[in-house]
């Protein structure tokens, strides 16, 4: 089996915490290495964004490629212009698959523009097409999100309309799915993301903190994300002024480390939230560390005494399982997929959206009660478990191949009735 995988607007190679890099880059590229471990050949093509970086690459392991295409200027593009080199996009696609003799046996797109590019390979190749939306435009909406294009809503209904299946992350999005979009249910499966447990696994505190420098005594608060408000970091950033208020974290004893973003050349929200930490009183508390490798990440997860997801809408939270899988507590907004992910009292604790008083208040009781911390870390070690990319691998193979057998039977019936009738 071969799959085309399709990015267009993100690489799953970016390095992490950077604009449009995070979850779904991830997920593309843990997903490529399960199913080349298991034999399958995949393609993942996305939108290249550097004119030096080769169009092709071979990082993903298994013989699987990275192919960037070549569609309007070679470099990061606003968001709302994306649309306009969809068309170039899928001519490059398809120029590359007929000049390297590659043929698929489907489509997998991950995010809406991804899908409005698969239509028109979908229907040449005659394929059919997987789909993972990852966030939805009318929840971004709903929660004030302007940064989107206006079209994009519609376009999900539409596409909803016409992808073989779609891949929901928690029965939330699928709901949501239902009763926002009016989706047939028939065609959405529910399959969360997963996480490399041979990567992501715990390990000593003390030797974490002596890996990233970090003071061995002392006790951190970790966000892991793309600088953006939907993120909620200033709730974070307010909670932490509580704490310091409380007496209940210093920074001659503690720190509040934001990996994401380039700290080197912030942009307006990442200078907005280093402003606030002015007026809070808390700029010597808190460090803006700029982007992170994923091979960096487990150090800090497991340095830090708990991981907050302090997100305004979050349809999964990679951020959290990977977090939960090195052992680490998580406090995380009780919205989307993190109400699924995190098991309030069990792995973690929820928190009300926007909330710095709730939100210092879990944090506190996780900062002074060792036990308590040692314990909700061990049962999210253990959940975690379940979430491994191996598994979750299975599902999708599963979709692949029920989709596959449906065309099959499709065609079949097609190739009867043709004989009946001459």
């Amino acid at each position: 089996m071969r799959v085309a995988m399709i990015s267009y607007h993100t690489c799953p190679l970016a390095t992490l915490g950077g604009k449009d890099t995070g979850g779904m880059n991830v997920y593309v590229r843990e997903l490529t290495r399960a199913l080349g471990r298991r034999g399958i050949g995949v393609d993942v093509f996305t939108r290249s964004q550097d004119e030096h970086v080769p169009h092709v690459i071979h990082d993903l392991g298994y013989g699987n490629r990275v192919i960037h295409v070549p569609a309007g200027p070679e470099g990061p593009q606003p968001r709302e212009l994306l649309h306009e080199f969809l068309p170039e996009f899928v001519v490059g696609i398809q120029k590359f698959a007929d000049q390297d003799g590659s043929r698929y046996d489907l489509i997998h797109s991950h995010y809406w523009l991804s899908a409005l590019a698969a239509r028109p390979l979908r229907a040449a190749w005659q394929v059919p097409l997987v789909h993972m939306f990852h966030t939805l435009g009318i929840m971004k909406a709903r929660i004030g999100d302007e940064s989107e294009n206006p079209g994009r809503v519609e376009a999900e209904r539409q596409i909803l309309g016409w992808a073989d299946r779609v891949v929901a992350a928690t029965p939330a999005e699928r709901a949501q799915l239902q009763w926002l979009y009016s989706a047939d249910l028939r065609r959405v499966v529910v399959i969360p993301p997963g996480v490399d447990t041979d990567r992501f696994h715990p390990m000593p505190m003390q030797e974490a903190k002596r890996r990233i420098d970090i003071d061995v005594n002392g006790q951190m608060l970790l966000f892991v994300g793309r600088i953006e408000r939907l993120k909620g970091i200033e709730t974070l950033l307010r909670a932490a002024a509580l704490l310091r208020a409380q007496k209940k974290i210093a920074g001659e004893c503690g720190c509040v480390v934001v990996i994401g973003g380039d700290a080197e050349a912030p942009e307006e929200e990442m200078d907005r939230l280093q402003d606030l930490c002015r007026q809070l009183g808390v700029l010597d508390l808190v460090t803006f560390v700029g982007k992170r490798s994923q091979d960096t990440l487990p150090y800090y997860y497991s340095a830090a005494h708990v991981v907050v997801c302090p997100s305004h809408y979050e349809s999964f939270g990679m951020v959290a399982l990977e977090a939960m899988a090195c052992g680490t507590p998580v406090v995380a907004s009780g919205v989307g997929g993190l109400l699924y992910l995190v098991r309030d009292g069990v792995t973690g604790f929820h928190v009300p959206d926007r909330d710095p008083q709730a939100l210092a208040a879990k944090l506190a009781a996780i900062l002074e009660h060792e036990e308590l911390r040692r314990e909700l870390g061990r049962q999210a070690a253990s959940a975690a478990r379940s979430y491994d990319w191996r598994l979750i691998a299975n599902q999708v193979m599963t979709v692949y191949e029920s989709v596959l057998a449906r065309k099959e039977l499709i065609e079949l019936g097609s190739n009867r009735h043709g004989a009946e009738i001459s």
